[in-house]
């Protein structure tokens, strides 16, 4: 009936059946009792009570001792039927490497590495290595997951997702490649392999720029066109490049190759929601929670659509469940400690951007958090460290030396440096949104409109973005240009109908105030890595009712 899969009918017989043998011991054979317990083991597993399935897999090895006790004298004695019986018995590896696993699902990391850790190194298959890498690297032990990743692709060279292992603990692409060459060579058509180990070291090592000509070189192939995780990695990149434009194209050409892709879709949520795209994210959400709702996707598309709604209480739970579902899901992380920020728990909101970091040492949006954080509790000086830590490590591109300048924006005393290293940006990326935006506020303390309204409009040449035509709009009513003002705010709210300060603008307009009394607010706060308000919408029920399941989901 076990092989049969008929889990919960060998349930119950095997209930009854070790109810018989602990009434007679005689009853059965030390080798049968072992085989009902694992036979019981598994049906439990497969109704996914996990700690039970646990204790009776550990209850299981008990009899596997007994059991080999009894072989042993057996053996000494002539019972050649006896060693037939106990090589057709379930390895002892295997009920090991179960227990491990159900102590994995139960966040017991510490119990599962020290399950596997009792297998001799010798005896370890190549998912129980797989399982040890993983538990390692997640626990901080960089060196030993290393080694377990490089023992898995001794064994399976072409286990691509712990070659990803290794390259994220930053062992070099060559090293990697080289644990390749022996299958490429034997094996017909896998010379895309090593252009594929160089993109995700490019990857892994922070250079988007190689990455994404990389990747694109190897998506242009006619073997691996149209393959979606390629796709969804392409995508993935060009969002770390801050080029949001390609990386929504791309997801959204992947989901149309596979409605029922989950990987990535946070990103590709948290994006849309960025953009404005309120209704689309809500329908995406749903359509990933009637895919499955034990992925943390969903929950994070969800939160992403409340935290712009500007609801962050509920923003909050939904990405503490999803932390729950996946806890190294770094676009959860960074849901749950932006909604923290925004309601003032800046502190908790810290840990989670770092925590974040630790994860994904190459995305520059965990860092802008964090930066975001320090410079919220007026930590000016944290803030500059680590913008000059970013910058020293990643190099000088549009992005950390934006990140640096936003940071020197803060002190009169460096306005002078934010200038030049926007410049800097700019120069590398003219249509580089971030760096845009912060110039033209730097512009705008300087009251040199007609520059700012020069440089926006260079900017929306290629582009249409919400922000930058509000500020645009901004711009065009301190020079009393009105009518084209009013244009601006009309198309930076048909981007985003959400946009409070658009409708502030357009407001004023209408109102016909004079230019002396106007005042002109520029700010790039649409963005997910900068402040908003605080202050929660909805009823005071509502954010109890939030309150309560964020206590339930153990929220710090």
């Amino acid at each position: 009936m076990a092989a049969a899969g008929l889990h919960s009918n060998v349930r119950i017989l095997s209930s009854l059946l070790l109810t018989m043998s602990n009434n007679n011991p005689e009853l059965f054979s030390p080798a049968q009792k072992y085989q009902l317990l694992v036979y019981h083991a598994d049906a439990i597993f497969h109704d996914k009570e996990y700690r039970n399935a646990a204790c009776k897999y550990s209850m299981a090895l008990q009899q596997k001792k007994v059991l080999s006790k009894t072989s042993k004298v057996r053996t000494s004695t002539g019972g050649a039927a006896s060693n037939i019986q106990a090589q057709s018995l379930p390895s002892e590896i295997e009920v090991k490497y179960k227990i491990a696993e159900c102590y994995t699902i139960l966040k017991l990391d510490k119990d599962a590495i020290a399950v596997l850790d009792g297998i001799p190194s010798r005896q370890r298959t190549p998912k129980i290595n797989m399982m040890l890498a993983n538990l390692y690297r997640k626990a901080g032990q960089e060196r030993s997951a290393v080694t377990s990743y490089k023992e898995v692709l001794r064994q399976c060279p072409l286990a691509l997702d712990a070659i990803i292992g290794l390259l994220s603990l930053s062992v070099k692409g060559a090293e990697v490649a080289s644990m390749t060459m022996d299958v490429i060579q034997s094996i017909p058509n896998l010379d895309w392999l090593s252009v594929w180990v160089k993109a995700y070291a490019f990857i892994h090592a922070g250079d988007n720029q190689r990455a994404i000509n990389t990747i694109c070189s190897l998506e242009k192939k006619s073997l691996l066109r149209d393959n979606v995780d390629l796709l969804v990695s392409l995508a993935d990149v060009y969002f770390r490049a801050g080029d949001t434009k390609n990386a929504i194209l791309k997801f959204e050409q992947a989901q149309m190759l596979d409605p029922y892709l989950i990987k990535g879709m946070d990103v590709y949520g948290y994006l849309m929601a960025r953009e404005g795209h309120l209704e689309d994210v809500e329908v995406l959400g749903g359509r990933l929670f009637n895919i499955s709702d034990q992925h943390a996707e969903p929950w994070v598309i969800s939160g992403c659509h409340s935290f712009y709604s500007k609801r962050y209480s509920r923003a909050l739970y939904l990405g503490a469940k999803a932390i729950q579902l996946n806890s190294n899901s770094v676009q959860a992380l960074l849901l749950k400690g932006a909604a923290l920020r925004n309601m003032g728990r800046v502190q908790e909101a810290i840990i989670h951007f770092r925590e974040a970091m630790r994860l994904a040492p190459c995305r520059l949006d965990c860092y802008e958090g964090l930066i975001d954080c320090y410079l919220a509790s007026n930590g000016i000086r944290e803030a500059m460290g680590m913008a000059n830590n970013i910058y020293k490590t990643l190099g000088a591109n549009a992005q950390t030396l934006t990140i640096l300048a936003t940071v020197c924006l803060e002190d009169p005393v460096t306005q002078e440096k934010a200038k030049t290293l926007l410049d800097k940006a700019l120069a590398q990326r003219p249509d580089y949104t971030k760096a845009v935006v912060k110039k033209a506020e730097l512009l705008s303390r300087e009251q040199k409109y007609e520059e700012g309204i020069a440089l926006l409009r260079n900017a929306l040449a290629n582009q249409s973005d919400c922000v930058l035509h509000r500020m645009l709009g901004d711009f065009l009513v301190a020079v009393n240009d009105y009518q084209e003002a009013m244009d601006q705010y009309s198309i930076a709210l048909s981007l985003d109908p959400n946009d409070q300060k658009s409708l502030e603008g357009m407001q004023k307009m209408e109102k016909e105030e004079s230019p002396t009394d106007a005042t002109v607010e520029l700010d790039g706060d649409d963005m997910e890595g900068s402040g908003e308000d605080g202050d929660l919408e909805g009823s005071d029920s509502e954010a109890a009712q939030w309150a309560d399941q964020e206590q339930w989901f153990g929220m710090q």
